[in-house]
């Protein structure tokens, strides 16, 4: 579960619309527009992001990253959990 909101597994998230996204020296970057702040996304936050630009569970943004990476379901859970909280405080995503 994610602190301060009761996120479940199956929840989908998604992008918020208007950020400025780039790759830079195979990490992704992007710049927020409403907050105007600059964020280095580095490579898997990079594939995250790519993964919600539609609406996606937990579940499913995990099994993705599993089949990308070898991680185990644990450590990756742990992981995308962590930057999903970032992203929310950041207001950079929304729920479905």
């Amino acid at each position: 579960m994610l602190k301060n909101h009761s996120l479940t597994l199956d929840q989908s998230i998604t992008q918020r619309k208007g950020n400025i996204v780039s790759n830079m020296g195979g990490e992704k970057v992007m710049l927020s527009i409403e907050n105007g702040k600059y964020y280095n996304l580095g490579e898997v936050g990079g594939d995250i992001w790519d993964t919600i630009e539609n609406p996606v569970t937990i579940t499913e943004l995990v099994d993705t990253l599993m089949a990308k990476y070898e991680i185990d379901k644990e450590t990756c859970l742990s992981h995308v959990l962590s930057f999903i909280e970032m992203l929310k405080d950041e207001e950079l995503i929304k729920f479905k």
